[in-house]
């Protein structure tokens, strides 16, 4: 049991993991740094402590540091969000010689999940089946993946061993262009995680990316609640994930649910965590990878199934079964989150820094917004580019899509770009509201032209109306508005009026 959690991570998770913290009457430390001594999940906490400078490898990647922070502040749990330290197994090791409850899976289960090539080789052997590729558990030279390649296949995809977020994965069409990308995916990989391991993975072409997520309890339980959606994407970066997918039958739905949860067990696998698949058009499915950790993603699941999926972590952490059996999960309507970035999608996506002046968010029913920003705070080159998660929820696909459409007219950002447009753009696009679409539809089969074409009609209605605002202001100030015969005004008159009567 513990009372006091201190939350290794900053942005829109802490705030999550903050709010979720005091709706079970816990208290919560904040970590930051010189950059974020201003943020929001900052002044949610109850207490919070200073880390080190800007950069994350001086901050928020400093473990020696999160545990004296919280050895000072008495915290007796750690909750490490995604990213940063939420996949180390060395890390979960020292919450446990320290004394201090990780909240997540068991480090043994990290690290057989957390490398990708074993992973593959420990989900094989449960029967899982999985894409073509390098089955090697250990380091392989570039000689040995170069013998490999054209065994596999081309085009394949070469990816890091100790992470994912697309860092460290490069698409390889020909063996002339390998070697040098072998040596590029290596070097990202040794920057990203520190392990420049790398392995090779057969390209499934027109594939759709499905990850179901996970609750496992100490007490043997193990529940899927359904699946996401995530297969809009660019250079491997999730940009939108909706629950349920538009393209899996119940059938097939309830095969790779049961595969995900076999894959869990395989690790003796407690708390959260998410099993990702590529599925073909022929329906068939594959293991791609394990996430041990909560993913980005979780709040369509949430708005989807009615369950918080945070509060299910913490409750797992402190010994306690799972709240649901997998026959009382229900499925409820349709949940679409869009990540909201300060980015621009009409200059390649390319990252945008700046102070936030104003921001209005959207609300009404079904409307959630997960952020960790406000008017004032300042987006730098430090971190990832995410200024908020809108989810909506809606009794169908077709309803959370019009009431996406209306959140994303309704939400104001001043003083960065954002990629807003590309989203509206996308829910008018056809294919999506037809849920024709893979992993390669952003990068081949979209465009922006259809949103350029509608703001410069929309700036030149604009400039209209302005003309007409300033020709009927500039008429008003041409009347001349002729003084009358008094000299005074009409109050004054009716005073001068009744004294004389008096």
């Amino acid at each position: 049991m513990f009372k006091k959690v201190l939350v290794a991570n900053r942005g829109e998770i802490a705030v999550r993991i903050i709010r979720a913290c005091r709706e079970l009457g816990m208290e919560t430390v904040a970590v930051f740094s010189e950059a974020d001594r201003n943020a929001l999940h900052v002044r949610y906490a109850d207490e919070a402590y200073l880390l080190g400078p800007a950069p994350s490898r001086e901050s928020y990647l400093r473990a020696d540091k999160i545990f004296e922070v919280a050895r000072k502040s008495g915290a007796d749990a750690i909750h490490p969000g995604y990213g940063f330290l939420a996949e180390r197994e060395d890390f979960a090791e020292k919450c446990a010689e320290a004394g201090i409850k990780f909240i997540g899976p068991k480090a043994s289960s990290i690290a057989a999940m957390g490398d990708k090539a074993e992973a593959r080789a420990t989900v094989i052997k449960a029967g899982v089946p999985v894409v073509p590729g390098t089955e090697d558990v250990g380091n392989m030279t570039n000689e040995q993946l170069l013998a490999k390649a054209p065994l596999i296949g081309f085009p394949l995809l070469i990816k890091a061993t100790a992470g994912g977020g697309g860092k460290g994965m490069r698409e390889v069409k020909s063996l002339e262009e390998m070697p040098a990308l072998l040596q590029s995916a290596r070097r990202e990989a040794e920057s990203s995680f520190g392990d420049g391991n790398v392995y090779l993975e057969k390209l499934v072409e027109g594939a759709r990316h499905i990850e179901f997520q996970i609750l496992a309890d100490s007490h043997g339980n193990v529940v899927h609640l359904g699946e996401r959606e995530c297969s809009i994407q660019r250079r491997h970066q999730k940009l939108l994930e909706e629950a349920p997918s538009p393209f899996l039958s119940e059938e097939l739905r309830q095969k790779m649910g049961s595969v995900a949860v076999k894959a869990a067990q395989a690790v003796d696998y407690v708390n959260a965590g998410t099993i990702e698949f590529l599925v073909d058009k022929d329906e068939n499915y594959y293991f791609l990878e394990m996430n041990t950790r909560l993913q980005v993603e979780h709040p369509v699941t949430e708005m989807a199934t009615g369950i918080d999926i945070v509060a299910e972590q913490i409750r797992i952490a402190r010994g306690r079964q799972l709240s649901y059996a997998q026959e009382q999960i229900r499925f409820n309507g349709h949940a679409i989150e869009c990540r909201v970035n300060a980015e621009d999608p009409f200059n390649g996506f390319m990252p945008s820094t700046g102070r936030i002046t104003h921001s209005l968010l959207p609300t009404g029913p079904g409307v959630r917004v997960d952020t960790g920003v406000y008017p004032g705070f300042e987006i730098t080159p430090f971190y990832d580019p995410m200024i908020a998660k809108l989810i909506v929820w809606g009794e169908t696909r077709a309803q959370a899509i019009l009431r996406m459409r209306r959140a994303l007219e309704e939400y104001r950002i001043v003083g960065v770009r954002t990629n807003i447009p590309f989203h509206q753009t996308l829910m008018d696009s056809h294919r999506f509201m037809g849920g024709q679409f893979d992993t390669r539809f952003v990068e081949e089969r979209f465009t922006m032209n259809d949103s350029a074409e509608r703001d410069a009609t929309s700036a030149e209605i604009a400039a209209i109306l302005a003309t007409l605002v300033a020709h009927q202001e500039s008429e008003r100030s041409a009347h001349i508005v002729r003084r009358g015969e008094r000299d005074t005004s009409n109050w004054k008159w009716v005073g001068r009026w009744e004294r004389m009567h008096r």
